[in-house]
């Protein structure tokens, strides 16, 4: 079976990384983890990228790890720490960037990519796409954040059931849950997903990047602290050339004058 790595693309600022194995339901394997974090680290350094999107060919979206890779390996356990650990290399980067990620789901996902869909800060899936943690079907523990990330976004009693039964979950269970942001016709799913790209794409970079940021962190670390962050990062915004130019503009009195004139008058029935 020939191994096919992660393609990495940018175009009108949003960079696509997209898992390219549907062959073999988009598992990773070991070059295609490295690859993962060689296409996440290169979008960590292009200051033109503006959000990125997680896609995948084929039928699936992640089947996971390889596991028929970790069944042929000489040194099982030594192979796999070193797939874990070049994932989680890969995660901490992709939550790490200075952007927000949005996942395109078109089809099942498994085990890590459990973790690449909690990683990601929007995720659009079709509507036949299933969720399934897998691990214990193949006497495994949770990897890739999966434990971290997921009582966070579904609860903790919801996270045992699908971490302790293996049992998979479908999309609208899915979305009820809170593991997904959106779910649509599988043939509808490109075009949301390139309007949710474009909406987030044509606001300023380093506004949408720092909320992205503070929503990853808002559930790591006390209010107090959160809010400190919250008021030097507006005050920081503030006194950029960016902030400053939109602030100025929306306090002109020609758009204080445009917006009260649109305002309906006492007793407008509009």
């Amino acid at each position: 079976m020939t191994t096919t790595v992660p393609l990495l693309s940018v175009s009108d600022g949003v960079a696509t990384i997209r898992l390219a194995r549907p062959d073999a339901g988009n598992a990773v394997d070991l070059p295609t983890a490295i690859a993962l974090r060689d296409a996440v680290g290169a979008v960590a350094g292009a200051a033109r990228v503006h959000v990125v999107v997680l896609r995948a060919d084929g039928r699936l979206f992640c089947a996971g790890g390889d596991v028929r890779a970790m069944a042929a390996a000489p040194e099982r356990r030594a192979f796999v720490a070193e797939l874990a650990g070049v994932l989680h290399e890969t995660l901490v980067a992709l939550r790490a960037l200075p952007v927000p990620v949005v996942a395109v789901v078109q089809g099942a996902a498994a085990g890590a990519g459990v973790g690449l869909v909690l990683a990601s800060d929007v995720v659009l899936a079709a509507d036949h796409a299933t969720f399934v943690a897998a691990y214990p079907s193949v006497g495994l523990s949770p990897d890739c954040g999966v434990s971290a990330l997921l009582p966070g976004a579904v609860g903790a009693r919801r996270a045992a059931l699908f971490l302790l039964t293996g049992t998979p979950i479908d999309a609208a269970t899915a979305l009820d849950w809170g593991l997904v942001t959106e779910v649509c016709p599988a043939a509808d799913l490109d075009a949301r997903a390139g309007e949710v790209v474009a909406a987030i794409a044509a606001l300023p970079r380093e506004a949408v990047g720092e909320a992205a940021r503070l929503l990853r962190l808002a559930g790591e670390r006390p209010y107090a602290v959160q809010l400190a962050d919250e008021a030097a990062t507006i005050a920081r915004l503030a006194g950029g050339a960016e902030a400053g130019a939109l602030l100025e503009s929306f306090a002109a009195p020609a758009h204080r004058t445009r917006r009260t004139d649109d305002r309906p008058s006492p007793g407008d029935p509009s």
